[in-house]
């Protein structure tokens, strides 16, 4: 496989025109770039950061192979690959000279490209994070229940949101996206659902992003440190997947940090099921 099978294009429209049937061909293992590039089209370019997206789409004679996204500072990401595609994708990085700092995928995929950036410059490549991708089977609303009730997240939770936000990112060692930004997309849009004490006080956060193409992922899932072992965000995501389940999305995914057990064993007990496995790379100079 040749690096010229990559054509790279910072044009969002140019990425759905040539991918967009490919992309949606696989929702569940596309998630990431599904939502990304739906992000990016209602919300504007420079939504997760300052510097322009780079796209990228490996094309052969037998058609798309997988696609890629960069959206600095963020690692990039792309679709399940095999080693020559990702050695091909290396060297056409590497030779435009995009800095590409980590890499995140499929687990095989991810270590591939991983592989092939430190040989082809020399950089130190190490593992992040290891995730499982989960997809919702038949929903098991955890019981007991605690008490208190789920609702959706509105302007005068804003404040709430963006504090929330930030400790979750730093928690899991995430770029984040601006977290004032981030909240008011999801209160715009619905994608934030809060479960609440009887008194009223919010004590965990379930979030959801658009559907697109058949798919939702929940994400983030987060309860204060001190507010854990309460079952709240057990409840949070239940009520989440339900709402989606309900709404007729066939596919409702969300990802894991393999190294946490607590939250692994948790989602499957309510009915999620093994997807694959993916993994985070950072790379350093």
């Amino acid at each position: 496989m040749h690096p010229d099978d990559w054509h790279l294009t910072e044009d969002l429209d140019e990425l759905l025109d040539r991918a967009g049937d490919f992309l949606r061909s696989e929702p569940a293992l596309h998630t990431v770039p599904l939502t990304v590039t739906d992000a990016l089209r209602r919300r504007g370019p420079h939504v997760y950061g300052g510097e322009p997206p780079l796209f990228g789409v490996l094309e052969t004679a037998d058609g798309v192979r997988a696609v890629l996204l960069h959206t600095p500072p963020f690692p990039l990401h792309v679709t399940p690959l095999t080693p020559d595609g990702a050695g091909a994708l290396a060297a056409r990085l590497a030779d435009a000279g995009h800095p590409v700092p980590g890499v995140s995928g499929e687990r095989d995929t991810a270590a591939a490209l991983a592989a092939a950036w430190q040989r082809r410059t020399g950089a130190e490549a190490v593992v992040h994070q290891r995730q499982r991708l989960y997809r919702l089977d038949e929903l098991t609303v955890p019981t007991p229940a605690p008490e208190g009730r789920a609702r959706i997240a509105g302007p005068a939770d804003r404040d709430l949101l963006i504090r929330w936000y930030g400790e979750f990112t730093d928690a899991v060692g995430a770029e984040p996206q601006d977290p004032a930004e981030w909240a008011d997309a999801r209160v715009a849009g619905g994608g934030a659902t809060l479960w609440e004490t009887p008194d009223g006080t919010p004590v965990s956060l379930a979030g959801a992003t658009p559907e697109i193409a058949g798919q939702v992922r929940i994400a983030p899932v987060y309860t204060p440190a001190a507010l854990r072992g309460r079952g709240y965000a057990g409840a949070a995501t239940a009520e989440v997947s339900r709402a989606a389940r309900d709404s007729g999305v066939p596919e409702i995914l969300l990802y894991t940090d393999l190294a946490n057990p607590t939250s692994n064993a948790l989602y499957q007990r309510i009915g999620y099921r093994p997807v694959a496995d993916f993994a985070v790379w950072r790379f350093g100079g």
